[in-house]
């Protein structure tokens, strides 16, 4: 939350210093910092002042055209991204609403002024400064100002989804100190990446909302300041954007080459393999493919033989952090680490990656997997050094044994495997009592239910569920649809559930959001297992208050380690790879970025 300090409050100060230690106003007053276009988390960013457009994006790409998209979602019901409880409509961040800054594709954390034209912060970043555009417009004509910025600030951290409030936590002021000119306050925080992730901050229009319920606005398109209004609609089916003929940064170099079609369409289908039909049929033109079977079989037939639809598999080299079972640890079954870590030998990964995914998988082991900063084998002298002050309060294993999450290949067995969690299992307190896994001392029965919304995953879950029921677990497989699926796993109501933990390659306060004690019972977090713990909030802090990239390094692999040990969750699989597929109208720049395909720098030949 935002606590304001009053000008009279300050100049108190300085007067103070200046009677008690004879300094004038000027020494404790701020630093004199240099305005930049550009700030990097650690280091320099890569592109200079003048830089004309990203290296990745194709500056002449002729505008033009309409791209339609496909979302195998339920539909939605608002216009508002940024409040709990409702489901916004796909794309509405991306098209509808510039940013203060925006980050560079092919950096690790670099961002460059859009609605900002500069931004200034000193060494220890204790505050940031941006400095605005005076030709930034909303798409009404009104200009954006600072009292705009402080206005979707205050209102995201009073009124919007709770993860903003955790987001923002260390700002502690917010000041407009000219009608282009803002700063925010950080206090005592060590918080490196605050000015980073501020300039991430979507700008809204404080004429239009400050007279109307913020979380009710529903299908009333509002007013943005991005490259694209919304247009026509179809409740909860389908929704177009159309291209701002007049955008107001359609020339700066952070733009040039981006947003290249005058309509984008999204249209909504509650099943994917009827999508998949949809694509093929010409339908719609892009699609990005999760299913390994449908990748191997499922793009034959003459539109591919005859060039008309194009398929490329693109390797990219951004984290793909971790997908998971995920344990809720709030239910009693689930709050010993020592089941969590048993069941996850009932999960025979080899199996399926051979026989449903046609070996284009490889396991996951890490939080942070595809990056430098997963950890691996024994916690090197660096880590040890992070470490060591936590050691009593962590399982001995985070320091004594790699963590490897359970295998069928080589002289491993699924069924070895299964004795194995028999043993952990009886270690836990649990035994077989008439063919059921009971708690030894209660007799109830170790049963769950695994949550889903998608048909296609059952495939995987089953033969788990099958697995499992030879240890004696009972499991239920529950189906639901997106949105139920959406408002029970932002209530916690679920025992099990299949989740993406996606990570980028600077970890910064987002991971308050993932592990953290505060949000661990916070509504719409994404501590979906429930994880509270006092080392890991520890371990949190300091992987946001990492000084340089070195340390930001051995950080985040320490706090990877012990979330690894605390069996949090099943880990299942990934691919480096982006798998697409595109009709042959649409066209794509060379180049393609380490976080790899970037689609709204695509365009259709005319």
């Amino acid at each position: 939350m935002v606590r304001n300090r009053t000008n009279s409050y300050r100049n108190a100060l300085s007067f103070l210093a200046a009677v008690v230690f004879g300094v004038s106003s000027q020494t404790v007053s701020a630093e004199q910092v240099t305005p930049s276009h550009a700030l990097a988390m650690h280091g320099e960013p890569a592109y200079a002042a003048d830089f004309p457009y990203f290296d990745y994006v194709n500056p002449d790409a002729p505008k033009g055209g309409t791209l339609r998209r496909g979302v195998v979602s339920n539909g939605f019901d608002s216009f508002n991204p940024f409040v709990i409880g409702a489901i916004a409509a796909v794309g509405i961040n991306t098209y509808l609403y510039d940013t203060l800054m925006v980050s560079s594709a092919d950096e690790a954390f670099s961002e460059y002024g859009l609605i900002a034209e500069s931004v200034e912060t000193p060494e220890n970043r204790q505050y940031v400064v941006f400095n605005l555009r005076e030709e930034a417009r909303f798409q009404d004509g009104t200009p954006i100002t600072a009292e705009d910025v402080r206005f979707t600030f205050e209102l995201l951290t009073t009124e919007g989804h709770p993860f903003y409030r955790s987001y923002y936590s260390d700002v502690e002021s917010v000041s407009v100190e000219s009608s282009h000119r803002i700063r925010f306050d950080f206090g005592d925080s060590q918080n490196r990446e605050l000015p980073l992730i501020l300039g991430q901050l979507p700008v809204l229009p404080k004429h239009y909302w400050q007279d109307r319920e913020f979380g009710k606005n529903g299908l009333t398109p509002p007013v943005g300041s991005g490259a694209y209004r919304i247009g026509n609609f179809d409740a909860g089916r389908s929704i177009t954007y159309t291209r701002v003929e007049d955008y107001w940064a359609k020339d700066l170099p952070v733009r040039r080459g981006y947003f290249n079609f005058n309509e984008i369409r999204f249209d909504y289908y509650t099943d994917d393999t009827v999508a998949l039909e949809a694509f093929k049929a010409g339908n719609y033109d892009f699609r990005l493919e999760s299913s390994a079977k449908n990748w191997a079989t499922a793009y034959t037939g003459d539109k591919f033989d005859q060039g008309l639809i194009t398929t490329e598999g693109l390797e990219h080299h951004r984290p793909v952090g971790l997908q998971g079972f995920v344990f809720n640890t709030r239910r009693p079954q689930f709050s010993d680490p020592r089941v969590r870590e048993a069941l996850a030998y009932a999960f025979d990964f080899d199996w399926a990656n051979t026989n449903l995914f046609y070996g284009q998988y490889t396991r996951t082991d890490s939080y942070f997997e595809n990056s430098e900063l997963a950890s691996s084998g024994l916690p090197t002298p660096e880590e040890l050094a992070i470490l060591e002050p936590y050691r009593d309060q962590l399982p001995v294993s985070v320091f004594t044994e790699p963590y490897q999450p359970p295998s069928t290949t080589g002289d491993h067995s699924l069924r070895g495997n299964l004795r194995i969690a028999m043993l952990k299992l009886k270690d836990a307190g649990y035994e077989i009592r008439d063919r059921k896994m009971v708690n030894v001392e209660t007799g109830e029965p170790l049963n769950f239910e695994i949550l889903l919304f998608q048909k296609t995953f059952e495939r995987i879950v089953l033969p788990f569920k099958a697995n499992l029921e030879k240890l004696g677990i009972e499991v239920a497989v529950r189906m639901v649809d997106t949105t139920q699926y959406i408002q029970r796993v932002r209530n916690f109501d679920f025992d099990m559930v299949t989740q993406v933990l996606p990570q980028s390659d600077s970890p910064g306060n987002e991971q308050r959001e993932y592990w953290s004690s505060e949000t661990a019972d916070m509504v719409g977090s994404r501590n979906y297992m429930g994880v509270s713990d006092p080392v890991i909030d520890a371990l949190v802090d300091l992987v946001i208050q990492a000084p340089d990239r070195e340390s930001l390094v051995h950080r985040v692999r320490a706090l990877d380690r012990v979330l690894l040990h605390g069996f949090y969750v099943v880990p299942q699989w990934h691919l480096a790879m982006d798998r697409i597929a595109y009709w042959s109208q649409l066209q794509r720049p060379d180049a393609i970025p380490k976080n790899g395909i970037d689609f709204d720098n695509w365009w259709i030949e005319p």
